[in-house]
């Protein structure tokens, strides 16, 4: 029989029945754009304007420091995605090459992480919604937008890649058109609301110049401010960008997409954050940028597009969007994940015909429609409270994963490497230099990125706001260890 009439193996995608098993059905497209969506959201279309208010122009700076600490990360976790493409990413590398009790404390620290954030983006969806429809109760905006996620989850993985794709789509477009917009207003020499000519060198010559609360400093009414301060906000801000490894078990090529979407991502953080700002403080000056609108509204503002109030609106609704179909697609994978390490009941490691890991959808769906209950009925409890715990726990999820980086090169240095990968038979220096995708300078990285993390957990504890999330943070830790002390006694 000749091998065009042998009977051809079942194609992996969401629309075939094949076994069940994850599907390898994301395309380069889909991680390019789910990497650049995750470092795309609210915080910079809104929360950049306390990051201003506290540094300044000098906020430049702090994103660019803060986007190589993300940068190092992202490397960190991706070299092990490469090498050991599995859902779960991070939870499964910290129990593969660690231990047990990392991969729980890492995975279910991450799971909650999610849980929580989606939990605030779908209570304030309902705020975006009222610009339009005031009549409509914010509850209801929840329930709807939450019940579209978790069907379009549930669909399977390439569709939540389109979801995501075009999500990205709508927020590059308007962070590019309002860049090209206030370069028109600054090449051109368009006259702006507030009198002032649109130069970047405002960045300058408005308001105490390029550092005007110097490196860190005192209010009088007892507040930090200054360059440092700003870190904090500005590293909160980079979440989600880790999603890359969450999606490495099942993307078609991880060796060639992977690297790809992870080199990316520095560019990225200069063009949409850095430029975008930069261009912002150029046309409205930073002093002037108060928080009630977003700067982007300003900026369009300033020279008379009064419609983009409505446009950001909306962009800000999809956003919000985007990040709860990450949430609950990164937080099902992860409940997978625990499952099979035996660090979650075995019901959540079970998968659909399409490769969907239904209960594990369900479960973080029903989770969240409670959590976001509770911000109905205890909004200052929820916000002041639930949400520290999710500020610190991103601290913890960078930590651990460089952490879990060197534990993996030990374990490749001793021969243990993946059977199926392309560094199994090989040990020492030799194993090391095979890996495909290595972490700069991987002897020393980790130890900057671990200590510069430590910085900003230290400056936490100046913010008033950001104080309670590292009392939260230790209370957090110590139930986690002793949630997996439990479960061990039990079995």
């Amino acid at each position: 029989m000749s091998t065009t009439d042998a009977p051809k193996k079942p194609r992996e995608t969401d629309d075939v029945p094949v076994p069940a098993t994850l599907r390898k059905s994301l395309k380069n497209r889909h991680i390019q754009l789910i990497a650049l969506g995750g470092a795309i959201g609210t915080g910079l279309f809104y929360g950049s304007s306390e990051s201003i208010a506290l540094a300044g122009p000098s906020i430049l700076f702090a994103y660019l420091v803060g986007g190589l600490a993300i940068f190092a990360i992202v490397r960190a976790l991706s070299e092990m995605s490469v090498e050991d493409p599995k859902a779960g990413a991070f939870s499964y590398y910290a129990t593969r090459y660690w231990s047990k009790r990392a991969g729980f404390i890492s995975g279910w620290n991450y799971w909650f992480n999610y849980i929580l954030v989606s939990m605030v983006e779908l209570s304030v969806v309902g705020s975006f919604v009222n610009y339009w429809f005031p009549a409509i109760p914010t509850w209801v905006s929840a329930a709807v937008f939450l019940v579209i996620i978790c069907a379009a989850n549930l669909l399977g993985v390439s569709k939540f890649g389109e979801f995501e794709f075009w999500f990205a789509i709508i927020k590059i477009v308007a962070v590019i058109a309002m860049i090209i917009g206030g370069l028109a207003v600054i090449i051109f020499a368009l006259p702006t609301a507030s009198g002032v000519r649109a130069s970047f060198a405002n960045w300058f010559t408005v308001g105490n110049g390029f550092f005007p609360n110097g490196l860190m400093g005192q209010n009088s009414d007892g507040s930090w401010t200054g360059l440092l301060m700003a870190l904090v906000v500005v590293m909160f801000s980079f979440g989600g960008t880790e999603l890359i490894g969450i999606t490495a078990g099942e993307t078609e090529d991880p060796k060639t997409t992977i690297p790809r979407a992870t080199n990316d991502i520095i560019w990225r953080i200069l063009v949409f954050y850095i430029g975008a700002l930069g261009v912002i403080m150029a046309v409205v000056p930073w002093n002037t940028i108060d928080g009630k609108s977003s700067p982007f509204v300003q900026i369009f503002d300033s020279v008379g597009i009064h419609a983009a109030a409505g446009i950001l609106n909306f962009v800000c609704l999809t956003a919000v969007m985007s990040v709860y179909n990450s949430g609950l697609y990164a937080n099902s994978r992860m409940l997978y994940s625990l499952a099979k390490q035996g660090n979650a009941p075995a019901y959540l490691g079970k998968l659909n015909s399409r490769g969907v890991p239904v209960a594990g959808v369900l479960t973080s769906a029903a989770i969240t429609a409670i959590a976001v209950v509770v911000v109905f009925v205890w909004p200052e409890f929820a916000f002041n409270y639930l949400m520290s715990i999710a500020t610190i726990a991103g601290i913890i999820n960078w930590t651990m994963i460089m952490l879990t980086e060197m534990k993996f090169r030990k374990v490749v240095a001793a021969g243990g490497a993946p059977e199926d990968s392309e560094l199994a038979g090989l040990s020492g220096q030799e194993a090391l230099d095979a890996i495909h995708f290595k972490l700069p300078f991987a002897k020393v990285t980790p130890w900057v990125v671990l200590a510069f993390l430590a910085l900003v957990v230290v400056l936490m504890c100046f913010s008033t706001s950001y104080r309670i999330a590292v009392i939260a943070g230790v209370i957090w830790l110590a139930i986690l260890f002793a949630a997996y002390q439990l479960t061990q006694a039990k079995k």
